[in-house]
């Protein structure tokens, strides 16, 4: 087991790693920017490290500045939590030849599947249902059209090398087409420095499905209960469930089993998400891996009682899985918001400033609010505006939502604007409590009806 690990990352998630490395007996060392100087993390870390200004690409992103702070300390092991450079494979080969072990998938895993069309490619060699499209890089605007026409309106164009919405383009009809095509290519290069694209029908009315795998050294592979993430705006998850209720025990295990083959062909290791989306019919098409720990971890941990992030550590060094698929149970519900610093009202516009007072409630079983928040702190306009994530575990889905309603209506957050309100909005719903939500659900319908109403 390691000493000492590096926690390269900010805000509630480096908290959370933190956390787990002291039950673990572990010594963790934190790294911030000049904005984050008094930051949670900063403060709970039994050593710290500045790394940079504030700007990400001098701080969070430097891996330089990153693996000298690993080495000065001492550190054995660096954990990348999400986002950053989670899934950067160079940071991976780096920190190999640093002597450090990466709490993660290897270098090799993360290209594979971190370039969208080769992961279709390696999905499809191992029997892994995928969305219908484009079997490897689309060359030109006639091969394209020549895709989209066998395989029907609406499509997708998509960078290969892509991630947070960019390189993305919906199109219609194939009049559309070549503009849309050049200008992904632009956005891909610039963004990515990789103009490569490939092509995907648009799966309309269906559910975004995803199933966490864990795998160790020896080769041993288990899956977790699988988690609805339906709830989206702008191509990003707000809500996310575990386990998703419309699905059946048997179609469960199928699509375990999926996940699990998949993980096995790429001889994965240690954790990863494999997402899927669902039609009415309920069947399953691979979308994407995320190489890395999730955002919402969180429910499959409420709902199995398994501590992921610590499961990580002792996987990365060499120890066996802690537990076998037989360990693995669905224990009642989970739930989770995401608490974001912005102002919905104004078109979802983000919220700086510093919080003059907060007030996260507590009480009664099965409730967690995951946060680097105090009062004082201030929300700095460099990061990622997630500033908390709210999670509840009741014994069915109707419960979980209540308890999620009551700890949203009293958490109390002052001098910044937030998304709670429009939390508690959906959680209301009729479609989203009928459990009927689609990945358009939000933008399409539920949104101008908010809108409207607020006006």
């Amino acid at each position: 087991m390691f000493s000492k690990v590096l926690v390269a990352n900010r805000g509630e998630i480096a908290v959370r790693i933190i956390r787990s490395l002291k039950e673990l007996g572990i010594k963790s060392v934190a790294i911030y920017s000049t904005a984050d100087r008094e930051s949670l993390h900063v403060q709970l870390a039994d050593e710290a490290v500045c790394v940079g200004t504030a700007r990400p690409q001098e701080s969070y992103l430097n891996m330089k500045n990153i693996l000298a702070a690993a080495v000065g300390t001492g550190a054995e092991a660096i954990h990348p939590g999400f986002g950053f450079l989670s899934e950067n494979s160079r940071f991976v080969e780096m920190c190999e030849a640093c002597g450090l072990k990466f709490i993660g998938p290897r270098s090799e895993t993360i290209d594979l599947m971190g370039n969208k069309a080769n992961a279709r490619i390696q999905m499809q060699k191992s029997n892994v249902p995928v969305i219908p499209g484009s079997e490897g890089f689309i060359s030109d605007v006639k091969e394209a059209k020549e895709v989209a026409q066998k395989v029907g309106y609406p499509i997708l164009l998509k960078a290969a090398a892509g991630g947070g919405g960019k390189g993305i383009r919906r199109v219609n009809t194939a009049v559309e087409l070549a503009a849309a095509f050049e200008e992904a290519r632009r956005e891909a290069k610039n963004a990515f420095d990789d103009n490569r694209m490939y092509l995907e029908k648009i799966m309309e009315n269906v559910k975004h499905v995803e199933v966490q795998i864990f795998r160790d050294q020896k080769g041993n592979t288990v899956y977790f209960p699988e988690r609805d993430c339906s709830v989206q705006r702008n191509k990003q998850k707000m809500i996310e469930e575990s386990p998703c209720s419309i699905i059946t025990k048997e179609q469960r295990k199928n699509l375990g089993e999926i996940a699990m083959r998949a993980a096995n062909a790429i001889d994965y290791l240690n954790t990863g998400t494999i997402e899927f989306l669902m039609d009415k019919q309920h069947n399953f098409y691979f979308m994407e891996m995320n190489t890395r720990i999730q955002v919402e971890h969180t429910v499959t941990e409420m709902v199995t009682g398994i501590d992921l992030v610590k499961a990580q550590v002792k996987v990365a060094s060499g120890e066996p899985l802690p537990f076998t698929q037989d360990n693995i149970h669905t224990n009642g519900y989970a739930i989770e918001c995401r608490i974001n610093a912005e102002n919905p009202a104004r078109n979802f516009a983000p919220s700086v400033g510093k919080v003059k007072y907060l007030y996260f409630p507590v009480g009664n079983l099965g409730m967690r609010i995951d946060s680097a928040l105090y009062s004082g702190v201030t929300i700095s306009p460099y990061y990622d505006s997630m500033i908390a994530k709210v999670i509840t575990l009741g014994h069915d889905r109707h419960e979980a939502i209540e308890k999620v309603k009551r700890l949203l209506n009293e958490m109390v957050i002052m001098g910044i604007k937030t998304n709670q309100e429009f939390h508690l909005a959906i959680l209301k719903d009729k479609v989203f409590l009928d459990d009927d939500v689609t990945t358009d659900y939000l933008e399409k319908t539920f949104l101008p009806k908010w809108k409207e109403e607020k006006e």
